[in-house]
């Protein structure tokens, strides 16, 4: 990913602090299908969905659902790294361009804040299961704070 020109966020919670909120925001989740914050820095999270076969669509790549699934969830995973623990933090805009199929494998997500304010936050989503620059999809998800 490309740096922002302006001085990125700086995070409040790091990866484990990340994972702590989303357990609570999703009690109910199979911990071993939820998707894991593997790295925080400023401005910047990836996370990572192990592989399991019930990801796959007819043809025997990674479903279209699950690949929204894992950009909503980065970006989500972002906005409480920067701003804490505020839950309800809500998906307002997801805008996802699928670029080729994701072969089988472990699904990871970076995501880049790419403006963040009182009011919303804006995300830029890229997800893979080969290699960075082999990317499956790519995504703008805005995100609406709550005041």
């Amino acid at each position: 990913m490309t740096t922002p020109t302006a001085a990125a966020p700086q995070p409040v919670l790091d990866a484990a602090g990340v994972n702590a909120l989303l357990r609570k925001a999703f009690p109910d989740a199979v911990p071993a299908a939820f998707p894991t914050v593997t790295e925080v820095s400023p401005g910047r999270v990836r996370v990572v969905a192990a592989y399991r076969e019930g990801l796959l669509r007819p043809g025997g790549v990674i479903s279209g659902p699950t690949l929204m699934s894992l950009s909503d969830t980065a970006a989500y995973a972002l906005v409480l790294a920067h701003i804490g623990d505020q839950l309800m933090a809500v998906t307002s805009s997801l805008n996802m361009s699928f670029l080729r199929g994701a072969k089988p494998g472990d699904l990871q997500a970076e995501a880049q804040m790419l403006r963040l304010g009182r009011r919303n936050a804006v995300c830029d989503v890229r997800l893979w299961t080969e290699a960075p620059d082999r990317l499956a999809a790519h995504a703008i998800v805005t995100y609406a704070i709550p005041a």
